[in-house]
């Protein structure tokens, strides 16, 4: 049986067009039910009971859901109180007395009490990323600075260098624009796919500065669409597979097309035939490919850019799309476009030559020694901060 939902509190600020609690009942999924009094809530039921004038981290909502008999502690932005709660029938007055009066009447005993840093859910494994769990005050003025930090969260920490450092800012922006405007993510990667096929027949037909306009404009889009879902909690299984279908198949056809481009105007300056650097190209990508889905299927549900700190550097540069368009880029601009094609070939060789020299390290650790394998995000520490530079890079500070 699901839970029930009781909302304390609920409030008008709209943070990416939802109030706190619409977004946490679309966090929560559908087959919920909503109640206004207690008196409705059966008495072998559970209920979840939140402060609707607060904005809550998703991974602590759903952990909340699958955790019946506990109370929630915050300590952030300078307060301590009771905020959410999943608890049963008999303990429901009294937990919401409890939490309406933050912390000031008798708790009630049956609960479990956790602080928020005490619950296993900083490290985000679908955005590769550690970052302690966040609850903001809703309040009227404040709008901007918790978009801004639901935006942040929604990014992911370890990427390439493209995506992780020139998008942010610009994608904020058209994101925004998106809301107002009523987009979905499935509009916005519908024209990320018609941009992926302009550009491969740009290229093909040799209009390659038009092509990488095209290519550009789809990997911003290809950012933009994934941080919508997520601000907006309006992702789709249609969707979700639609963008990673189009993400993991187009790339390798991009670059074939590239280079049919150069051999149809004359460009094609490299002795070695299209044909075989082509072939060197797919089959080191499909490796490539095969490495990273047999590492997280195989030895760690976390993938392996999230392994250890040499990898997640590495995939600041890993030859996939991002990294590979500045190649073609600035051969373009030099003028020696087949230079950058050969680079791209090169690179992706090089790429799935490291990834399986560290999918091999890993059998290895894990067949051979024993050892069960860890992200280096599930022991990160808040201490090293100063001192380690992917502690830097790719976690965030708590929010206080």
């Amino acid at each position: 049986m699901k839970p029930y939902l009781y909302i304390i509190n609920d409030c008008d600020v709209r943070i990416w067009g939802l109030t706190p609690g619409e977004r946490f009942k679309r966090i929560l999924g559908p087959g919920l039910t909503e109640i206004k009094s207690l008196e409705d809530l059966p008495k072998d039921a559970t209920i979840i009971i939140t402060r609707g004038d607060y904005l809550v981290d998703d991974r602590l909502v759903k952990y909340l859901a699958a955790t019946p008999g506990i109370i929630v502690f915050n300590n952030r932005e300078g307060e301590q109180y009771p905020f959410c709660a999943h608890v049963a029938a008999s303990d429901a007055q009294q937990t919401v007395s409890f939490i309406k009066s933050l912390g000031k009447t008798d708790r009630p005993q049956g609960p479990e009490v956790k602080e928020i840093e005490e619950l296993p859910v900083s490290f985000n494994r679908r955005l590769r990323k550690h970052e302690p769990p966040f609850v903001f005050k809703a309040e009227p003025g404040r709008e901007d600075e918790l978009e801004k930090k639901l935006f942040n969260w929604s990014y992911k920490g370890v990427t390439d260098l493209v995506t992780k450092w020139l998008w942010p800012k610009p994608a904020r922006r058209v994101v925004k624009q998106c809301v107002k405007l009523g987009l979905r993510p499935n509009h916005v990667t519908l024209i990320g796919f018609i941009l992926v096929v302009l550009a491969g027949w740009l290229f093909y037909q040799g209009q390659l500065f038009l092509g990488l306009l095209c290519g550009w404009l789809m990997t911003f889009l290809d950012t933009v669409d994934g941080k919508l879902a997520r601000v907006t909690v309006t992702s789709s299984k249609f969707g979700h597979y639609f963008d990673h279908l189009i993400d993991l198949v187009h790339p390798p056809f991009w670059y074939l097309l590239w280079g049919m481009g150069l051999q149809a105007t004359g460009r094609y300056g490299i002795d070695t035939p299209l044909s075989h650097l082509m072939w060197w190209l797919f089959s080191a990508y499909i490796i490539g490919r095969l490495v990273e889905g047999t590492f997280k299927w195989t030895l760690g549900s976390f993938g392996i850019f999230c392994w250890r700190p040499i990898d997640s550097f590495f995939r600041l540069v890993t030859a996939r799309r991002n990294p590979c368009m500045i190649f073609l880029t600035v051969s373009l601009f030099l003028g020696r476009p087949d230079v950058g094609l050969l680079a791209v070939v090169w690179w992706s060789v090089f790429t799935t030559a490291f990834l399986l020299g560290r999918l091999a390290y890993g059998f290895y650790l894990r067949f051979v020694k024993g050892e069960t394998l860890k992200s280096w995000f599930s022991t990160v520490d808040e201490r090293d901060r100063e001192s380690s530079l992917a502690v830097r890079w790719f976690t965030r500070k708590p929010e206080v």
